[in-house]
């Protein structure tokens, strides 16, 4: 059924609320992560401390990253490149190319990888269709790029009905 490709595996208030003891636990050994809305607003240019310490804990952990956005080479390039982040740019989720392609550079399995974002329709349904662990965030500003606005519009239609069918079991911020 569709609508359960796009139910994500967990959702989270937001990266900083991922368990990283956890997911070592569960073998997870690399993270696909997206750019815009997931780890910074859509518009900040460069990572914040709290991201760059997050991603830093990751690191710790022994965990490889790599953003995985839709989002142009300009903007992912000038966000990954000062903290030395592998990306792969202009991704076309939820195509499966730039999913693999991420697995494969990191040289990890989907089993081990986890894939992190704040859409469904992009983020969780590709991750999803190819059998990845995923996490759906909060979007971390209230507003969009113009192409992601439609995204949300069908986000909360799709959600609205999971939630009356009872197939999450979290609350929606409104």
């Amino acid at each position: 059924m569709f609508l359960s490709k796009l139910m994500p595996s967990q959702f989270v208030e937001s990266i900083h609320h991922i368990d990283i003891d956890q997911l070592k636990r569960n073998k997870i050994r690399a993270v696909i992560t997206d750019l815009d809305n997931t780890l910074v607003e859509w518009d900040r240019p460069e990572a914040t401390p709290e991201v760059i310490s997050w991603l830093a804990r990751l690191h710790d952990a022994g965990m490889k990253v790599t953003v995985v956005s839709n989002n142009n080479r300009e903007r992912v390039q000038r966000f990954c490149a000062p903290l030395d982040l592998g990306f792969i740019c202009a991704a076309r989720k939820p195509a499966n190319r730039a999913f693999l392609q991420a697995v494969r550079q990191m040289n990890v399995t989907i089993e081990e990888t986890v894939v992190i974002g704040d859409q469904l329709f992009t983020d969780v349904l590709g991750g999803n269709r190819l059998g990845f662990h995923t996490i759906l965030v909060v979007p971390v500003a209230q507003t969009d790029g113009f192409w992601t606005r439609f995204n949300r519009q069908m986000e909360r239609v799709a959600l609205s009905w999971m939630e009356r069918k009872g197939m999450v079991s979290w609350k929606r911020k409104a």
